[in-house]
């Protein structure tokens, strides 16, 4: 009963916040960017790519980590359970055409995410130790100034709980069971998950308590290798049913603007309205452009020029939404699992690899799910205690850790409808300053890319 009442004052909340003005603040906002810089994402992807590749890194710049590094370990947040489990919820849930609206959050997304890390690396600013630091919390107390302190102690006090690692933990529990205990005759029950939960804290103690160096040279060697397996795997899927593919990839065009097969509630008076929310929720979920987390991540990396980390970042939503994410779609689609079973997250897509590759298809999957889940756990424990330390100081950031490892077992031992549910609010709060800021300081990042691109010029002249 208790619980009935908390999951469905959970999901009021979510549902609140997931309104009209987060859509326009995030979608609006996110085309206002890409409008003003005229398509600067596009029009540079090619050195977003050099400078990734390592080209322009200089050992003697400021921050702590390389492009490559800062990105993997953004990455390794962003490529995680909103891929495998958000794409399943979103198809389950809205049918082929959620995918259109993903694709839409990740094409402004690109817009948003060079923009705010851009900012990180502009106005990085000191913590309680003199270490210099990039983020969100940073780039408003720094560039807005202390009479906006307030939407600072707002991002940093909600990126701690939307740091918490309770979807991948729960996604990783519900893997587990579903395709690894119960087909071997386990019985799953409350012990069974807190035995996981267990070897997972510990797994995540060893390397979180590291630091950040620890954190990004593993994500660096994890993410690339977890991205290769997961793109072979889908691409066998895909080829077992080429002849699908184009009938399902129509479909997700039209039914974007049909809606013909979302379950739920109408929105804005319509069907459509409440497709457009879904798939823009499971995107903002997916790349988290916008949310305010990468640029925590980017802030760190070794640059002088903050446009450099802009352009690395922007690459985010390209291998996180429209290439990861489309790939999950597909291969869910292809296989009609998405029509003839009841499942949802994970297991969905458990089903879909299933039924392509019998016998090993989940089992496959299964690495995937583990790496992604064990590498979005390093980088979003680094996330939190950056928040935290902002709002009490470096010596009492480490009970950030105390509270990250502690809610592995809540999330190991509660179902996924309340889990998903409060990240998906948390990430909206964190939204708000992240991008009220954003937009503020935007003609300063504009004109920080022109002198950086004239001076490129210069250069190569």
């Amino acid at each position: 009963m208790v619980y009935d009442t908390l999951n469905t004052l959970v999901e009021q909340f979510s549902s609140f916040v997931w309104g009209l003005p987060l859509l326009i603040l995030l979608i609006g906002g996110g085309t206002y960017l890409l409008v003003l810089s005229k398509f600067l994402p596009f029009r540079y992807l090619g050195h977003a790519i050099q400078v990734l590749r390592g080209k322009y890194d200089n050992a003697s710049d400021l921050g702590e980590i390389s492009h490559f590094k800062a990105l993997t370990t953004a990455l390794s947040s962003t490529i995680g359970m909103g891929n495998i489990a958000g794409v399943a919820l979103a198809i389950s849930v809205g049918g082929p055409g959620a995918m259109f609206w993903m694709w839409i959050s990740a094409i402004v997304g690109m817009a948003t995410k060079f923009f705010t890390s851009t900012l990180a690396i502009m106005y990085r600013g000191k913590d309680s130790a003199g270490q210099i630091q990039g983020g969100p919390m940073y780039f408003i107390t720094e560039g807005l100034g202390k009479n906006w302190k307030f939407l600072a102690v707002m991002f940093s006090f909600f990126g701690m709980l939307g740091a918490l690692p309770v979807v991948n933990v729960n996604q990783l529990k519900q893997a587990i069971n579903d395709i690894i205990l119960i087909p071997n005759g386990v019985e799953v029950s409350f012990t069974s998950n807190l035995i996981l939960a267990a070897i997972l804290v510990v797994f995540t103690s060893i390397v979180i308590l590291g630091g950040l160096k620890r954190i990004s040279t593993i994500a660096s060697k994890m993410v690339p290798s977890m991205v290769i397996l997961y793109f072979i795997l889908v691409l066998i899927i895909l080829g077992i049913n080429y002849t699908e593919i184009p009938k399902y990839f129509t479909l997700i065009f039209t039914d974007a603007f049909e809606a013909n097969y979302i379950k739920g509630d109408a929105v804005f008076g319509g069907m459509l309205g409440a497709l457009i929310i879904l798939g823009i929720r499971r995107g903002a979920f997916s790349n988290e452009a916008g949310i305010g987390t990468a640029p925590l991540a980017h802030g760190a990396a070794k640059t002088n020029e903050p446009v450099r980390e802009g352009l690395v970042a922007m690459m985010g939503p390209v291998i996180d939404t429209l290439i990861v994410c489309t790939l999950t779609a597909l291969a869910i689609l292809v296989t009609g699992v998405w029509e003839t079973t009841s499942d949802n997250g994970v297991t969905l897509t458990a089903s879909a690899f299933q039924q392509a590759i019998p016998g090993y298809g989940q089992y496959l999957l299964m690495i995937c799910v583990f790496i992604f889940s064990v590498s979005s756990l390093f980088s979003y424990a680094y996330y939190g205690t950056k928040c935290m330390s902002f709002l009490v100081g470096v010596k009492n950031q480490h009970y950030y850790k105390y509270l990250y490892i502690t809610s592995i077992v809540l999330a190991a031992t509660t179902p996924f409808e309340m889990m998903i549910n409060l990240i998906d609010g948390v990430f909206a709060l964190m939204a708000i300053p992240t991008m009220l800021a954003t937009l503020i300081l935007a003609p300063k990042v504009v004109k920080e890319a022109k002198a950086y691109f004239k001076r490129m010029k210069q250069n190569n002249s």
